[in-house]
């Protein structure tokens, strides 16, 4: 079975002490996927801040962040107190790491 990265991700912050919700949705007319604001697959909260998320591969991580800080929601999104995280994930020795990318804050 394929491991999704977004649920890698979900069970990572909650095992931080966040509440989150999957924000990425698929519109099947026009067979895309949509994430919040063009940029966030996950929103997480835990009282003290809220986070939109971008899940990605360890390989995309760089692409996605340059894609991100170019976005001009993303730019609002900061400017009103979230914070924007990139999780990139990859396999070493058999396991899955992330590597965390925050901005704003």
């Amino acid at each position: 079975m394929k491991t999704s990265l977004s649920t890698l991700s979900k069970k990572y912050l909650e095992e931080k002490g966040y509440t989150v919700e999957k924000t990425e949705h698929f519109n099947f007319f026009a067979k895309k996927r949509f994430d919040l604001l063009g940029v966030g697959d996950l929103i997480a909260l835990n009282g003290k801040e809220i986070l939109l998320v971008q899940v990605t591969s360890r390989n995309n991580l760089s692409t996605r962040s340059v894609k991100a800080s170019e976005s001009e929601k993303l730019k609002l999104w900061l400017s009103a107190g979230g914070l924007f995280v990139l999780h990139g994930w990859d396999k070493y020795k058999n396991r899955w790491r992330i590597k965390e990318m925050t901005l704003g804050g």
